[in-house]
């Protein structure tokens, strides 16, 4: 079974019990400052489990593109990754444990043919905040587990969320496969490594409020998730994801660029397969190099992927030719992400002039290590840190170039330095999930209905070619990134002011309905965040329905009259890269 082919059987598996398959998201969430990327399936729903009706009804399913960057520095092994593909399917105040467990069973033993005698499952064991999960354990019984098979785990280990500090969270199960050669044991030990998570059903009964107190939602609800290439790999007897189907065009690629063996060069050539692959993904949505945010996180990942390819005698440029890979790849990829389609040129010509860049860094690098050794004829751990966080300089080039000079590196004092600088990074990226996954607050939600109306007036003053491109909120401001070839005059940034404020002034009625997506197109509905949407979707409207200001595909939040916006005051405009330009605005 390839990647392609579980994905199939699972969305079709749900969908034959009345799920609604939607689109992925894209990895940079949508007016969500909270968090950088999408990290799991269930992001971009939060809304829908706090009693929010979604357009699809209360059963989906889907494969989410999702980006984990606190593990950056963990790829190299056989089962980190970056870049991953979820399965998930979800209920929406519907269906709970007593339909999920069956579900989960069936779906393992009928569609994936896993033998029974080769899955455990671990509960929650319960504590203060929520009673021990007998009826999972019941359920699970019914289906044939055995009860040696069962475990009773901490919250540690059987309980999701919220990521932040508040937000819907749960117990969760989890199901685990035997992958070891030796016979199967008759007790689960979940601290067996040869037991390999494969599935989590979290049951999210819960809102963790700010005062860290847990209160019943008003639904229960079903999130799920199934990482593709472990599961690939689990189920094809594998121990190194990377021998997968999803991987090996990629590594074949670099073996022939590099003329090395990739069983010679493993961490190397999995750190470049890794960071390409989800460069690739990051770049079709939207985000190009910076040294902000998202834009610094790719940039780390490309420069990263350059570093090791060096490492390995890769002296050329090569980033698109791998990135050629991971477009190309019939057995996963190729035909079913349209942005990678659509943004294909883009995404080899961003990734090439980076390369260009950051081998003229690595050059200057090259140079101030050299001027170094000249006046002192040794590199302390500090001056190699320097060079690192100035010029990107990896350690093992640092020590690479010592050695020539018969010179050694004080390793301790640079991994030091390295790893405050590393919790500091880590307390900074923790800030941005302090007000939880999806901040719906009163000032975010207005700061998400004036994009629509700045939306709107930058295509009746600049013109038609107009769209959005991306956009981040939080409670100071919000930004606002559109495709337009050149930068917007005083005169403009003034006009579209005037324009947003009095339709502010009008106090226009916001409404919504959902729809079917080529009805929404019909009626003129602007959908231009991500190129695949679900059959039905929610269209908001600004002013008359039949004479609107302004009319998008959007899951919300909403104000419900403009007048509720205050003063719509634009503080900035500048480039957001190639025929991009990005507006900061303000309401007061």
């Amino acid at each position: 079974m390839n990647a392609r082919e579980l994905k199939n059987i699972f969305v079709d598996f749900f969908k034959s019990k009345d799920h609604i398959e939607i689109p992925s998201a894209s990895i940079v969430p949508e007016n969500d400052p909270t968090t950088l990327f999408i990290s799991a399936g269930i992001q971009p729903l939060v809304p829908f489990f706090l009693g929010k009706k979604h357009p699809c009804g209360t059963r989906l399913v889907n494969v989410q593109k999702c980006i984990r960057t606190g593990d950056i520095d963990e790829v190299g092994d056989a089962v980190h990754h970056t870049f991953f593909e979820m399965l998930g399917n979800w209920s929406l105040g519907d269906y709970f444990k007593e339909e999920m467990i069956p579900w989960s069973f069936e779906f393992l033993t009928k569609n994936l043919n896993i033998f029974l005698n080769k899955l455990a499952v671990s509960v929650f064991a319960g504590d203060k905040d929520a009673p021990k999960d007998e009826e999972t354990a019941k359920l699970w019984q019914k289906q044939g587990i055995p009860l040696s098979k069962i475990a009773f785990l901490p919250k540690e280990n059987n309980w999701w969320g919220p990521p932040g500090i508040t937000g819907p969270c749960g117990a969760d199960t989890e199901m685990f496969y035997w992958t070891g050669p030796d016979p199967i044991p008759e007790v689960f030990d979940s601290k067996d490594n040869r037991w390999v998570e494969i599935w989590n059903d979290v049951l999210i009964q819960y809102f963790k409020n700010d005062q860290g107190k847990y209160e019943k939602l008003i639904q229960n609800n079903i999130d799920t998730g199934m990482g593709v290439e472990r599961t690939i790999a689990v189920l094809s007897g594998l121990s190194n994801n990377y021998m997968t189907d999803i991987w090996q065009p990629i590594i074949k690629k670099i073996e022939e660029i590099s003329i090395k063996k990739y069983s010679e060069n493993l961490v190397p050539m999995r750190i470049i397969a890794d960071h390409l692959r989800a460069a690739v993904f990051i770049i079709a949505d939207g985000v190009e190099p910076s040294n902000k945010e998202a834009g610094y996180v790719l940039r780390r990942l490309i420069r990263r992927s350059i570093r090791q390819g060096k490492l390995i005698g890769i002296e050329n440029n090569f980033l698109k030719i791998i990135a050629g890979a991971v477009l190309d790849n019939q057995n996963n990829y190729a035909g079913v992400y349209p942005e990678l389609d659509i943004n294909r040129n883009k995404i080899l010509e961003v990734l090439d002039n980076e390369e260009i860049k950051f081998r003229r860094t690595l050059n200057k690098g090259l140079n101030e290590i050299t001027k170094l050794i000249d006046r002192q004829k040794s590199v302390s751990g500090k001056e190699a840190f320097g060079l690192y966080q100035s010029f990107g300089f990896p350690v093992e080039m640092i020590e690479e170039e010592l050695k020539k000079n018969n010179l050694s590196l004080d390793l301790a004092e640079f991994n030091r330095l390295k790893d405050e600088h590393q919790k500091q990074s880590q307390t900074l990226s923790a800030g941005k999930f302090k007000s939880g996954l999806a901040d719906h607050s009163e000032i975010i939600t207005k700061y998400h209905t004036a994009t629509h109306l700045l939306h709107a007036t930058l295509r009746k003053v600049l013109g038609d070619h107009v769209e959005q491109s991306g956009s981040n909120i939080t409670v100071e401001r919000l930004r606002f990134d559109f495709s337009h070839p050149e930068r917007v005059s005083e005169d403009q940034l003034r006009e579209i002011e005037k324009i947003i404020n009095q339709q502010i002034k009008l106090k226009l009625p916001v409404t919504f309905q959902s729809m079917k997506f080529v009805d929404a197109q019909k009626s003129g509905a602007l959908a231009f965040f991500g190129a695949k949407y679900p059959e039905i979707v929610t269209v908001y409207t600004v002013g008359n329905p039949k004479n609107f200001f302004s009319r998008e595909v959007c899951t919300g939040p909403h104000v419900d009259n403009t007048g509720k916006l205050g003063i719509f005051e634009i503080q900035k405009e500048e480039s957001a890269g190639s025929g991009k330009r990005r507006i900061y605005a303000i309401l007061k």
